[in-house]
């Protein structure tokens, strides 16, 4: 069971991420604190206590705009210390997303917070310490006796995308990307289960998967052809329906998307 503490400098803020994390059967407690310094004090009895100590915290939920000491400046005193608990930001603004990554933040959960996206932060969260649990068991002695380990070098597969979480790398399928949103050099990938910020800008990945059925709809869209719900075409706008989000088409990109389409029905 995870052990939490949320920091929001807005009570009703704070107390509705409480209600949501303690809802959560993956959740085992929940603290609250209301700016970063007192977080901070929290946080420091966490790691004198040790990974498996009483007063352990094993992921921050932390807000970004606070007075004083702010969400980012206090993740970053975070990466100073050997063991921190996993970051998780929650905040009402999109413009620090890529500085959060930076910072090695497992998630960038926006205000409203919604039920189910904060349930994938939680997910991420759960696999990771997992992880990490798993790799504090001691492992047995070796047999002297036994085969020398074979390690194998793979070539990098085309068909998956690695991804960073927390310092974690995990694999993303290329077919279940329905869309990547441009972020600076960033690009953000949304699949049916979350979103995921690769260091990878927009126009290499439209190059590299072009030939995979991706298309340039915007200068910051990019969209997986098969995952095209729908064709919008409004009073001199052109959107399109990927799962439940509807993203513009620019002009410059319009024929082509509907040149693209048009050949995939008939086909």
């Amino acid at each position: 069971m995870l052990r939490a503490l949320a920091v929001d400098d807005e009570r009703p803020s704070l107390e509705e991420l409480l209600y949501l994390l303690h809802a959560d059967p993956r959740v085992g407690s929940v603290e609250g604190a209301g700016d970063a310094t007192g977080a901070l004090r929290r946080i420091t009895r966490a790691l004198e206590s040790g990974p498996d100590g009483p007063d352990a915290i094993d992921v921050v939920f932390l807000d970004i705009q606070m007075p004083g000491l702010d969400g980012l400046e206090t993740a970053r005193l975070l990466t100073g210390f050997a063991h921190p608990p996993l970051v998780v930001f929650v905040t009402a603004h999109e413009d620090f997303a890529v500085r959060a990554f930076d910072l090695k933040a497992v998630d960038y959960v926006l205000k409203p917070v919604r039920k189910e996206r904060l349930a994938e932060a939680v997910r991420r969260v759960a696999e990771l310490r997992g992880a990490a649990a798993a790799a504090r068991v001691p492992a047995h002695e070796p047999d002297p006796g036994a085969a020398a380990t074979r390690i194998t070098v793979h070539e990098p597969d085309p068909d998956q995308l690695p991804v960073e979480l927390g310092g974690v790398t995990r694999f993303v399928a290329v077919d279940d990307i329905t869309h990547v949103e441009a972020q600076g050099d960033y690009a953000r990938l949304h699949t049916d289960r979350g979103s995921h910020l690769v260091r990878i800008p927009l126009s290499t990945l439209e190059d590299r998967w072009r030939s995979r059925g991706f298309v340039r709809i915007h200068r910051r869209h990019l969209v997986a052809l098969r995952h095209i719900g729908e064709l919008r075409l409004g009073a001199g706008t052109v959107s399109v329906l990927v799962g439940d989000e509807e993203l513009q088409v620019s002009r410059r990109h319009t024929r082509e998307l509907r040149d693209l389409l048009m050949r995939r029905t008939a086909g």
